[in-house]
């Protein structure tokens, strides 16, 4: 497999050149399934903690290849699940903290990125969210006044009028917005390909274009087993940190579902057009739609902007192919042009690539001491920040099976997942969902008055 064709990849200081394959067998400390965000977090915190482990990261293409290489670069403290949802399942106690994990963890990436000489293009600008229609306005504002009920400060999460929210970031119709100092933009391929090199300097061995067929549970007299086309793994922990590629898996079919996010970039943007159009913080930004958008300023004056509709396909299928649909980028385009009128430039660059949705919208952190299986995943789209949580939690429990930290005490972590309904229900429960938010954003949009799918979209995705 080749590297994607995204804007992220381009900006790279080398050619990718990919590292040796794993041929025969070895006996580590320490196997890793996916050279991503998860699996080099989870690598780099590791040998943090005991820098006598040996460690190889095993992955099917290069590092970076899948959603970490190719995501809207938001390092944010989002998570996948409301607030509500997550507050009626773990509590406030347990909502309050998870947010405050995540908020740290925005600062804490990006030092760690830092510490490692890692040049991710970092810039903590916050994320604003606008509202272009009443409906929207009424929600956000809603949401800040549900905000504060749950303690959430105003230094964390306020709104802004019109001439607030277009003095950072003019967008058209703009009523007003959100905004959120926790949030950094960075460029995600130099941070994985970063973190991949900083790994191999710590002493971990990373096989590229090795792919895995199986992993087998280790048992009372066997270590857990890894085995590739050319060759195998044992080792006292085998962690699977393959995101949206997990359902390839004998057996995971149902763990979650990839959903195929795309993405465009244009040309570099004039100085004229940024001091019209504002994002001088370099703010992501993003509006209140039910089909989610998201885009940033990058570090050369482009937009770089994304955004769901893409299908679910049949039996959570993962394919290359399905990373081009002209019609949703064709769709991406007129949104970005509808967002900035001005916009006056060619896009250059097109991609996609799927995420990992979980069932109940909850990530997972799972380490098993009997089978020697350990697992993190499930961000929905929310990873770059959620990866390197989950990987500190992964690190800590491994480390110390009794280890109890602000990343072991979050309350997804050891949490029982949920699985995906069989097919065809699976199939057309997502595809419904996706054209319910299609259908109720052009509702909002034309007729002033939310639609009665955004309760019944709450229902099906929390």
């Amino acid at each position: 497999m080749q590297p994607p064709n995204s804007l992220w990849w381009s900006t790279l200081d080398h050619p990718v050149t990919p590292r040796a394959s794993l041929h025969g067998h070895r006996d580590v400390d320490v196997a890793i399934v996916g050279g991503g965000f998860t699996g080099l977090w989870t690598a780099r915190e590791l040998l943090r903690r005991d820098p006598s482990l040996q460690i190889a990261v095993l992955e099917q293409s290069v590092c970076g290849f899948g959603a970490s290489g190719r995501n809207g670069g938001w390092a944010s403290a989002l998570f996948p699940a409301s607030d509500e949802s997550v507050i009626n399942r773990f509590g406030l106690d347990g909502f309050t903290h998870q947010r405050h994990v995540l908020q740290d963890a925005v600062v804490g990436l990006g030092a760690a990125a830092a510490a490692d000489g890692i040049d991710a293009h970092y810039v903590r600008g916050g994320t604003l969210t606008y509202a272009r229609n009443e409906v929207q306005a009424a929600r956000l504002q809603g949401a800040v006044d549900d905000a504060r009920d749950y303690g959430v400060e105003e230094r964390d999460l306020r709104w802004l009028d019109a001439d607030e929210a277009r003095a950072r970031g003019s967008l058209s119709h703009t009523l007003g917005a959100t905004f959120t100092p926790h949030c950094a933009r960075i460029n995600p391929a130099r941070l994985v390909r970063g973190l991949a090199e900083v790994n191999e300097r710590l002493g971990v061995t990373i096989y590229e274009n090795t792919a895995v067929t199986r992993i087998l549970p280790g048992r009372r007299d066997h270590q857990p087993q890894v085995i590739s086309v050319g060759g195998s793994l044992h080792a006292d922990y085998v962690v699977r940190a393959t995101e949206a590629f997990t359902p390839t898996f004998v057996g995971a079919r149902r763990e979650v579902a990839p959903l195929y996010s795309l993405m465009i970039a244009t040309e570099p943007l004039s100085d004229r057009f940024w001091a019209e159009t504002g994002f001088a913080n370099y703010e992501t930004f993003a509006d209140d739609r039910h089909l989610f958008i998201y885009g940033q300023r990058t570090n050369d004056n482009r937009l770089a902007f994304g955004g769901r509709g893409a299908p679910y396909h049949f039996g959570s299928t993962v394919e290359q192919r399905f990373d081009d649909n002209p019609k949703v980028f064709h769709l991406l385009e007129a949104t970005l042009r509808e967002l900035f009128p001005s916009l006056d430039a060619e896009v250059s660059h097109r991609w996609g690539g799927p995420v990992a949705m979980a069932r109940d919208h909850t990530p997972q952190v799972h380490v098993d001491y009997e089978t020697g299986l350990a697992s993190a995943g499930g961000y929905t789209g929310d990873g770059v920040v959620l990866s390197y949580v989950c990987a500190n939690a992964l690190a800590d429990l491994m480390t110390d099976a009794d280890a109890d930290t602000g990343y072991t005490r979050l309350p997804f972590v050891e949490h029982p997942a949920r699985r995906w309904e069989f097919e065809p229900l699976r199939w057309v429960g997502i595809n419904v969902g996706l054209a319910l938010a299609t259908w109720a954003d052009r509702y909002e949009g034309k007729n002033a008055k939310e639609s009665r799918a955004s309760a019944l979209l709450e229902r099906l995705f929390g």
